[in-house]
């Protein structure tokens, strides 16, 4: 862990001979140094993960199921529109969350065999003027007896910090056993862990197609849209395959009728 409390912006994808630069190949093979990099910071950023094609078809869809569903977003306070388990309801943004090209870096990262938990759409309008504050992901879902789970943030348009890209806190997987954090208060994740806020902290710009991925106990915020484009981010969570129910309630287990230690499996959590 670097020990100064300087704020690291690591550049964004550059062009080589006018090509978008790639960290992966076609069948999702990526470097010893970024599985390296994400297992020390807890994060990693891997560029032209989705071809530009795929990028234009995938941003197409997720626009229009935007304009379709946004009244359903589950956040109301205007940070984004947060839209979950649309890989459920559309079958091109189905062929992303289950892209078997981020699968397979999802597992070489993690080490582990993995289930799809859920996948979630968030849009920031253009000048929406509301961060999405430091917190950690995983003190929100109802889970048990899993080792390891992670997200993959897929940027489907250029996100630069002005449009709302993301800081992350390198090192904070290791913090474990807080209570879920308000994403809508500034103070709410340093209230409970104060040595967190001298951590540097690493910000990545995205080029569309470029991704993250974090752990589900890394610190993370994301910057405030002050553009006048709206930023399309499709997010893909992954567990661990043995991951059980623990009887909390969550948007995407409360319709399915579910014990405490019941295995997340089946249709609704394919393996990747």
């Amino acid at each position: 862990m670097i020990e100064d409390s300087r704020s690291m912006t690591i550049p964004s994808s550059t062009m080589i001979n006018g090509d978008l630069v790639r960290d992966v190949d076609d069948d999702g093979n990526i470097p010893e140094e970024l599985i390296n990099t994400y297992r020390t910071d807890g994060v990693v950023r891997v560029r032209g993960m989705l071809h530009p094609e795929e990028v234009a078809e995938f941003l197409a869809a997720e626009q229009e199921f935007h304009q379709r569903h946004k009244a359903e977003s589950l956040d109301q306070a205007g940070t984004f529109t947060q839209l979950v388990n649309v890989w459920r309801q559309d079958e091109t943004l189905a062929g992303l969350t289950l892209h078997p090209r981020i699968a397979n870096v999802a597992k070489q990262l993690s080490g582990l065999p993995l289930r799809i938990w859920h996948d979630h759409m968030l849009v920031k309008e253009p000048h929406n003027n509301k961060p999405t504050f430091f917190h950690q992901d995983r003190p929100y879902w109802p889970h048990t007896g899993d080792r390891h789970s992670l997200s993959c943030w897929v940027a489907l348009v250029d996100v630069p910090p002005e449009r709302g890209c993301m800081t992350f806190l390198p090192g904070t997987q290791q913090l474990t056993g807080l209570r879920p954090q308000n994403l809508a208060e500034e103070e709410d994740l340093f209230g409970l862990a104060p040595q967190l806020r001298w951590l540097p902290r690493i910000t990545y710009p995205l080029r569309a197609g470029d991704v993250t991925f974090h752990t589900s106990y890394t610190g993370h915020m994301a910057l405030d849209n002050r553009t006048d484009d709206a930023r399309y981010a499709h997010i893909t969570v992954y567990m661990d395959a043995e991951t059980r129910f623990n009887g909390n309630p969550h948007v995407v287990t409360n319709p399915l009728g579910l014990a405490p230690d019941d295995r997340l499996d089946g249709e609704f959590f394919p393996e990747v």
